[in-house]
């Protein structure tokens, strides 16, 4: 892991405070239509970008998505000219032609938002094969958001990028949910970085609300080298009682996020209930075979702690909840 200054660290924290800066006044000028067409804030999700960031070099490159604004001001991006892009200006980054979701910038080695789900995930293998061949230790890393990892295009491009060998740092920034599809309904499994066994290459989760803790994983990323074994880093508020509401309260519609939080809660009351039941039936205990039984326990174990989880990110919401509605009063 390389060394955080002072001076370092004061630059990280400050361009985290850019993105959520740039972002809330993005939200103002949509709310006001002054910018046209459909945003994607970043808000909430800053340290993931800039901590990984933050350990790439300036030669390095990076693949966006469609809520790619944080990643590139991160990255170097001119926030006058993200801005002026959004607002389809001249002086733009695309000259105004790309807008919110395609903001490129090869000089910064940032090879492109995009709208297209998962679709940064080759591009970043073929600049990753382009480095590579060039041999001067050049790494690549291509974000992508939890709802993207089913994505057969995502699936074929870390194939791609281990069969190559490729200097490639998949970052999945996990934010539980792909627009109303809750991850735990789209995974089979309850690490998305255990995706990697797959491919024959490590993978890490960390906790996304905390820069140095993203920065140091894909520091470790970074130095595998141009003979990449890159492994994928699951980047995300993952952990239980993690997920952050506070400053996306005046963002995002609260209310929905709320009636949407309590009837996922409401399903896994049923849940917990129905396999409660189920064990608490001294028949199906005695006549069902041992291996079942242990595996119905864990199961409900699981339950109860999403049940858990999700409880207490909606009382939080709740309590958010009040003092904005008292604030617009």
């Amino acid at each position: 892991m390389m060394d955080l200054t002072p001076d370092r660290l004061v630059e990280m924290y400050g361009c985290m405070r850019l993105i959520r800066r740039f972002e809330n006044k993005v939200v103002e000028m949509v709310n006001t239509n002054e910018i046209p067409g459909t945003t994607h804030e970043y808000v909430g999700q800053e340290a993931v970008a800039v901590g990984v960031c933050a350990a790439l070099r300036e030669a390095d490159g990076i693949t966006s998505t469609h809520r790619g604004h944080g990643h590139i001001l991160a990255k170097g991006g001119d926030p006058r000219r993200v801005m002026a892009e959004l607002f389809g200006r001249a002086d733009g980054y695309n000259r105004g032609r790309g807008g919110s979701m395609h903001i490129a910038d090869l000089a910064l080695g940032i090879y492109g938002a995009n709208g297209l789900v998962g679709a940064g995930t080759p591009i970043a293998c073929g600049a990753a094969l382009a480095a590579k061949r060039e041999g001067r230790g050049r790494v690549v890393t291509s974000f992508f958001g939890d709802g993207a990892i089913n994505q057969g295009v995502v699936h074929e491009a870390m194939n791609l990028a281990a069969i190559w060998k490729l200097p490639v740092v998949f970052v999945c920034e996990n934010n539980s949910y792909a627009i109303t599809a809750s991850i735990r309904d789209m995974l089979a499994i309850s690490r998305i970085a255990d995706r990697a066994a797959a491919y024959g290459f490590p993978g890490e989760q960390v906790d996304g609300m905390d820069v140095l803790a993203v920065h140091a994983a894909a520091a470790r990323a970074v130095a595998w080298g141009p003979d990449v074994k890159a492994p994928p880093l699951g980047a995300g508020a993952t952990l239980p009682g993690k997920e952050v509401f506070v400053d996306l309260a005046r963002l995002i519609d609260v209310e929905a996020e709320i009636a949407r939080k309590r009837q996922e809660l409401e399903k896994l009351d049923w849940l917990v209930a129905a396999k409660r039941k189920k064990l608490a039936n001294e028949d199906f205990v005695a006549r069902a075979p041992e291996a079942v039984v242990n595996k119905e326990r864990e199961s409900l174990k699981e339950l109860e702690q999403q049940h858990a989880s999700t409880s207490a990110v909606l009382d939080q919401m709740v309590a958010l909840e009040v003092p904005r509605k008292a604030d617009d009063a």
